[in-house]
């Protein structure tokens, strides 16, 4: 059975949220906070030769941790992603919460890196309209779920904008809120009232960290830069709806909230090429100039 203290202080944050101006993961941060979403104007965007990040067993140079392949394309070149124990580190920002197995390290904010997912299981719950006032009404039901489950909780929460395109200035449709299981063993597929848990499969993504507060808005600001680096690259393309991975919960200030915006990709297919046969989850970095 699992520990009844990891539910207990979940709770807690869950009632500090719903006091807090009834914000969840969303919330109004300081305009400091915002301006921090992403990289400071000026941080290269255009495709470089890749650089290895620290969790990339794949590539030459980078520290071997198994199963973690991601690879720094563009952004902020020099940060990186501390990991302590079971927590993941950088500057004022910590993520204390363990990610699912096998996931790649949390993107700092302002780098952009290309990443492979693992297939996962996750609680789902989706709605439409408002995703930032969505994010509160999803997260209830969820809790439920994993409580139910006695499933301890990880790291991140995941959004997902079926058809946004990323303007800023309108409001995703239809979105889908997700808790991840650590390991697909602690709980079946199939329906439980409003969730529904599913196996997705592994998936491929240009992703940038950001930092401040959890909105539509500053996912907006993480997808321009995505697109501008795609617009680009002679070698990657967009392959579906964007998607956010938020890392903190209430309890950390806006200032220190980690998230990354992220886009699925794929190889371009050149004329008269074969379609690509690499596996997802081996990622080969970008080649020189992509």
């Amino acid at each position: 059975m699992k520990s009844v203290s990891s539910f207990a202080s979940v709770a807690v944050l869950l009632s500090m949220a719903l006091v807090a101006s009834g914000v969840l993961l969303c919330g109004t941060a300081p305009a400091a906070a915002d301006e921090a979403m992403v990289a400071p104007p000026g941080a290269r965007e255009a495709p470089p030769p890749s650089t290895p990040v620290a969790g990339d067993a794949r590539i030459p140079g980078a520290e071997a941790v198994p199963s973690d392949p991601s690879a720094r394309v563009g952004g902020d070149r020099s940060a990186v992603s501390e990991r302590r124990g079971e927590a993941w580190v950088f500057d004022s920002m910590r993520i204390e919460t363990p990610l699912p197995e096998g996931y790649p390290p949390p993107t700092p904010p302002g780098a952009i890196d290309l990443k492979t997912y693992p297939s996962v299981r996750r609680a789902e719950f989706t709605g439409s309209g408002n995703s930032d006032l969505g994010m509160n009404f999803g997260f209830w039901p969820l809790f439920q779920h994993i409580k139910k489950r006695e499933i301890a909780m990880t790291s991140p929460v995941e959004m997902e904008y079926t058809g946004w395109e990323g303007d800023s200035s309108s409001v995703a449709g239809a979105w889908t809120m997700s808790f991840l299981y650590r390991t697909a063993d602690l709980g079946p597929t199939g329906e439980d009232g409003k969730i529904k848990v599913v196996d997705v499969e592994p998936i491929t993504v240009l992703a940038i960290g950001m930092r401040g507060a959890y909105r539509l808005e500053g996912v907006a600001k993480g997808m321009a830069r995505l697109e501008a680096w795609l617009a680009e690259s002679q070698e990657w393309e967009r392959d579906g709806d964007p998607r956010a991975f938020y890392y903190n919960g209430p309890e950390k200030r806006n200032a220190d909230k980690w998230a990354e915006a992220q886009l699925p990709v794929r190889r371009k297919v050149m004329p008269g090429a074969p379609p690509s046969t690499t596996p997802p989850q081996q990622v080969p970095p970008p080649a020189p100039g992509s």
